[in-house]
């Protein structure tokens, strides 16, 4: 199963449903990430992909200062799973992979 590119992230948190994307790439087989979301980006930490299961960390100041810890299932183009930031509950994760622009969007 492979994460590259870029997904639609859509987050329920007790606070509200927040949107964020993140990229993955892939530079010397190793897998690197980056997210933006609330007027920040952010790069990922602990990149793991263990068949259709893929986890990461990272650190966000906005709207409150989190560290996030991602849990998720990749589906084809499509992702489910869990966002947690220390001892909150756990946070619903949907995204979706954009697709790909080709020659004929030119």
């Amino acid at each position: 199963m492979a994460a590259e590119g870029n997904w639609d992230l859509s987050i329920s948190t007790p606070i509200g449903t927040i949107k964020a994307v993140v990229e993955f790439a892939r530079q010397d087989g190793v897998l690197t990430g980056t997210g933006h979301g609330a007027a920040e980006s952010v790069p990922l930490s602990d990149i793991t992909l263990d068949g259709d299961r893929l986890t990461w960390k990272q650190a966000v100041t906005k709207p409150l200062r989190l560290n996030l810890a991602f849990t998720v299932t990749l589906d084809g183009d499509t992702l489910t799973g869990t966002s947690k930031a220390g001892r909150l509950p756990a946070s619903k994760v949907t995204g979706r992979r954009r697709a790909v622009p080709t020659a004929a969007d030119h």
